[in-house]
């Protein structure tokens, strides 16, 4: 696909919702999986999911709902794979997923990670009863794996199972006058 940088080559996979992803050497621009290259991360983000949306490249084959790309995964090796006693590898990858309106996630995106495992697997490069250690921007990580091979829709698919800690960041309490003549709400779009 065409960016302001040239043109760069993205997989499109599913994990919840739908996401761009590549490798962050493939933009070309010397950047990194690290917090001082965040701010050009979110722009060519914002930019790859904005131009893929304005093409219509991403349709969910059993939802139009869940059409469209929510967001791009920007990935990186963070060491070789290691092989385990058991014969099964342990891959660890750090990303950098940008979503929504230019938002970062603190985590590696547990939708973002499903969609990772789905690339993988279908590269051959993650198979049934190998890991992934897939690492946030800002160090927590989550440890992925295939549950089972499986078909959504006639489509090869997998169902991956995602782990890892999460901790309460806020509060919030809603209230409701009786004298509002808007409840119980509206939406607009």
């Amino acid at each position: 696909m065409a960016t302001s940088q040239g043109t760069v080559s993205v997989d499109i996979a599913f994990g919840g919702a739908m996401y761009a992803v590549l490798p962050v050497d493939r933009l070309g621009l010397g950047l990194r999986v690290r917090p001082g290259d965040v701010t050009a991360l979110i722009a060519a983000g914002r930019e790859i999911r904005d131009a893929l949306n304005a093409a219509d490249a991403a349709e969910h084959p059993g939802d139009p709902r869940l059409s469209g790309v929510y967001g791009t995964v920007f990935t990186e090796e963070a060491g070789a794979p290691v092989e385990r006693a058991d014969g099964t590898w342990r891959l660890h990858h750090r990303n950098v997923t940008v979503f929504a309106d230019g938002q970062v996630d603190r985590s590696p995106c547990g939708s973002g990670t499903a969609a990772r495992v789905a690339l993988l697997a279908d590269a051959g490069e993650l198979r049934l009863g190998d890991e992934l250690r897939h690492e946030s921007v800002v160090g927590s990580a989550f440890r992925a794996r295939i549950e089972r091979p499986t078909t959504v829709h006639g489509r090869p698919a997998v169902v991956p199972a995602v782990t890892g800690t999460a901790y309460a960041t806020g509060t919030s309490r809603f209230t409701v006058d009786p004298d509002d003549t808007l409840v119980p709400g509206f939406v607009l779009r």
